[in-house]
């Protein structure tokens, strides 16, 4: 399969770094109501220059996570998982920008995985180490499936923990969206992503 853009590990702060990259789209709330709000697709030729990938080798391990941009205008996160050196995720994620989310939105996903179980993780301004709002989501092996997260069942979590008394994460404050692995199985991977938009959680 050619491709466009490889993915680059970067390190962990990179997260709170604004780099003045707006999410797609500007439509009403009817149009978020009925098909959604498109936050990210790979359509446009610098659409992998939004993305970066984080794996544990910011904490010493040596998993190997990247992403690309393919022909067929999906975003392919694949690598392979390793448990050394205590190691054991690998995880890909948009740069921050200004996603223009609000109370009551879900986030709609279409992916393609391999059988295994990713998160969908959310990331927000903060002084926390390796911090998220994440939630499990399954994959089918060669199948795509349409998910859809209410932004109210994400977990704060830190280093992959729950964090007590936060609370549910604050829409307007989500700045980054990706997914992660971290199944402990150590081996290769993929997930294909199609698209990413903002929907009303009750929507159906």
């Amino acid at each position: 399969m050619s491709v466009r853009m490889l993915g680059i590990t970067v390190a962990v702060g990179l997260a709170a770094v604004a780099v003045g990259i707006t999410a797609r789209g500007e439509e009403d709330d009817a149009a978020r109501e009925a098909d959604g709000r498109v936050l990210f697709d790979f359509e446009a030729d610098d659409a992998a220059e939004q993305w970066v990938t984080v794996n544990d080798g910011v904490m010493g391990g040596v998993s190997q996570g990247r992403f690309r941009v393919t022909d067929e205008a999906t975003l392919e996160f694949f690598g392979k998982l390793s448990l050394k050196n205590n190691g054991g995720f690998a995880s890909v994620r948009s740069r921050p920008a200004e996603l223009k989310l609000k109370d009551g939105d879900a986030l709609s996903v279409r992916v393609r995985g391999d059988g295994r179980t990713y998160y969908i993780n959310v990331h927000v301004p903060t002084l926390r180490m390796a911090f998220s709002y994440r939630k499990p989501v399954e994959t089918v092996e060669g199948e795509w499936r349409e998910v859809r997260v209410p932004l109210s069942e994400l977990v704060p979590t830190s280093f992959g923990r729950p964090v007590e008394r936060l609370g549910p994460v604050d829409p307007e404050r989500i700045n980054a969206v990706g997914f992660l692995l971290a199944d402990k199985r150590a081996g290769p991977f993929k997930l294909d992503i199609d698209w990413i938009k903002a929907v009303r959680a009750e929507a159906k």
